[in-house]
């Protein structure tokens, strides 16, 4: 069972492991679900590193589960890398489920793996395990952590902007002396920074017209409240499948459940009083 447990099943993750590095160098995935293409967005660096990661740490459980059959000090060694593996695969994951609509297939696979070997390795540790994951889980939950979703799913009018904003105030101010609808959406929202990165947007308010033509944005609160007193009709010569703003054509695939721009967001920086650019990048 020893070997079973630290050598074969490590190496079958491994295997796992390098099957999906494989297809993500080919642009490819084991999952194709939202939450995978998600994930990428909260790391810090391209998601293929965290591949290159995982294995040198599976190969090293591994060879660690190897030479644990016959010395103490490697059986040490190899129940601290696991429970480590364990721990930050489960503060991942953690972050995945609070954030994104749906987790990733392919992060619950190993987290799923890692367990069963933990299990099968020292059944009597397993409840110590379980603990430290159900802590980080709930520790967690405690965060008011900012969810990775698509806002602007349905033609209509919407504003990204800031409640600290003073130049937002006043769009907003004007929006509802003139009995026009909109649907806000916070800056602090994941989507919305990586939106206005994508789009090469760098301050706020932003008001995004959504239909059947397209859509249209308008950047400041001179150029918002100026487009309404003129009452310009979007003018939009683009298929459904683009968006006008100052600075060009982008596509709309980006707001989309799953787009990302390699997984990098937006710092939000309000100074006061409140310029007009508010975003800056790291």
């Amino acid at each position: 069972m020893a070997i079973f447990s630290r050598v074969f099943l490590p190496f079958l993750l491994f295997i796992y492991i390098t099957i999906e590095t494989y297809l993500k160098l080919n642009h490819n995935s084991i999952c194709d679900a939202t939450g995978c293409k998600l994930a990428g967005e909260l790391l810090r660096f391209n998601p293929l590193y965290l591949n290159y990661l995982g294995l040198a740490s599976v190969f090293l459980l591994t060879l660690l589960g190897y030479f644990s059959l016959k010395s103490k000090l490697m059986e040490r060694l190899f129940f601290m890398v696991l429970y480590s593996a364990i721990a930050f695969e489960a503060t991942i994951l953690g972050y995945q489920f609070l954030s994104n609509p749906e987790p990733c297939i392919f992060c619950l696979g190993i987290f799923s793996s890692l367990l069963l070997i933990a299990f099968l390795s020292h059944f009597r540790n397993f409840p110590f395990i379980l603990s430290i994951v159900l802590s980080i889980f709930l520790g967690l939950n405690t965060l008011a952590i900012t969810k990775n979703q698509s806002f602007i799913t349905k033609e209509g009018t919407y504003l990204i902007q800031s409640k600290t904003c003073s130049h937002c105030k006043k769009v907003k101010h004007y929006l509802s002396k003139e009995h026009i609808a909109y649907t806000p959406i916070s800056v602090e929202e994941a989507s919305a920074r990586s939106f206005l990165k994508f789009a090469g947007v760098s301050s706020i308010p932003v008001l995004v017209i959504k239909n059947s033509m397209g859509i249209q944005l308008h950047i400041g609160d001179k150029k918002i409240i100026n487009y309404y007193e003129k009452k310009l009709v979007p003018q939009s010569t683009t298929s459904s499948t683009s968006i006008q703003t100052d600075t060009g054509i982008i596509s709309t695939d980006f707001l989309k459940a799953g787009s990302k721009s390699d997984g990098c967001a937006l710092s939000i920086i309000e100074t006061t009083p409140c310029a007009d650019d508010n975003i800056s990048h790291n």
